[in-house]
């Protein structure tokens, strides 16, 4: 995939170094540069220096350096197109590709994405103010989810009817379709995929929503979680429940904690382990291991107490020596997951993850 090189250069022109770097940098100005802690290694004097005029930056530390394509690129992990994207997307530009069929496909994940943010907003709006949603509130506070909780997480509400999504967001049921949002139903109009379920989305490495997680109601008869099927978006295979909130403290603390539910990454944050992220439905995978490994060299593998994690087990040494990094398995109780233990205890679930 090639992007147009006078779209290129734009982004390289109108890229605001300065702005971009201080959403990860305390910077102090000093003399005609900017100055601060590198965001790259640890240190604790202040080595990290942004020339706004030339934007370029350089680390004396670490020696790092480059424009904000390169900054992007390391920071948020991306390849350059994907750090291009994000600038471009960041400053309102459309990017224009080398070869059409990439711009087409970029236009209809662009769509796709469109359609799961709505989405996302609208279980989110409909948890916090719908009139059928109170039975999903009282069930989130009885697990200790208070408002701070739901807004951070974005927690929302499918409900209980056969088109309320698809009524509201109004498009082709093939969109629908596509998205992993509804199917065509018997009578010919669409139907949501979700319905009467505590929604979670789910988000790329990025921040942007590529799918949901579904969890039963109490009273309810269908299986305890449902999650969006494989989409041009979603790959459960890959992608990793709230990596694009916890990524920053991963990368700070090299050290990466892999659940195995939305509510045991969500306990993790309010227990203070705010590194967590979760595999969506799915067994750990090498695709897993390997994207978080380019974030952290430790990883901690913090499965229920069913088996879970001893079976994965088995390929801890070849996952150590494919993506060079260390596996543990931290000792969470028999019975509990991390969730629960976060909610009973989490002074014991943050020594299962300390010990591992």
């Amino acid at each position: 995939m090639g992007i147009h090189d006078e779209d290129l250069q734009r982004v390289k022109v109108e890229s605001d170094l300065v702005g971009i770097v201080s959403q990860y940098v305390a910077l102090r100005k000093v003399g005609q540069r900017f100055s601060g802690l590198c965001p790259f290694h640890n240190e604790k004097t202040p080595s990290f220096s942004v020339n706004a005029e030339e934007g370029f930056f350089y680390c004396f530390g670490c020696q790092k350096s480059g424009d904000a394509i390169t900054f992007v690129r390391e920071i948020e992990h991306l390849d350059f197109v994907g750090a291009v994207e994000w600038l471009a997307n960041r400053m309102g530009i459309s990017l224009r590709y080398t070869d059409a069929s990439d711009g087409a496909a970029r236009k209809e994940r662009q769509e796709l994405s469109d359609l799961l943010e709505k989405a996302a907003e609208f279980y989110h709006q409909t948890l916090r103010t719908g009139k059928t949603a109170g039975k999903a509130r009282s069930y989130l506070r009885s697990r200790g989810f208070d408002s701070e909780t739901v807004e951070q997480f974005r927690i929302g509400y499918a409900p209980d009817q056969w088109d309320a999504l698809a009524s509201h967001l109004n498009v082709p049921t093939e969109k629908l379709e596509a998205s992993g949002l509804g199917r065509p139903g018997q009578r010919g109009g669409p139907i949501d995929f979700f319905r009467d379920r505590v929604m979670f989305p789910v988000a790329d490495a990025n921040g942007v929503v590529v799918g949901f997680g579904g969890r039963m109601m109490p009273d309810g008869q269908q299986p305890k979680y449902k999650n969006t099927a494989q989409t041009r978006l979603y790959d459960k295979s890959k992608v990793l429940y709230g990596l694009h909130w916890a990524k920053k403290q991963i990368v700070a603390e090299d050290e990466i904690i892999v659940c195995e539910g939305y509510t045991d990454v969500i306990g993790c944050f309010r227990a203070g382990l705010d590194r967590a992220v979760a595999t969506c439905g799915t067994a750990l995978t090498d695709d897993h291991v390997k994207t978080m490994a380019r974030f952290a060299k430790r990883i901690v593998i913090a499965f229920d107490a069913d088996g879970a994690g001893k079976a994965a087990a088995d390929r801890f040494y070849e996952w150590e020596d494919r993506h060079n990094a260390e596996v543990f398995v931290a000792a969470i109780p028999e019975g509990a997951d991390p969730g629960q233990l976060a909610e009973e205890n989490p002074e014991a679930l943050q020594e299962a993850i300390r010990s591992a």
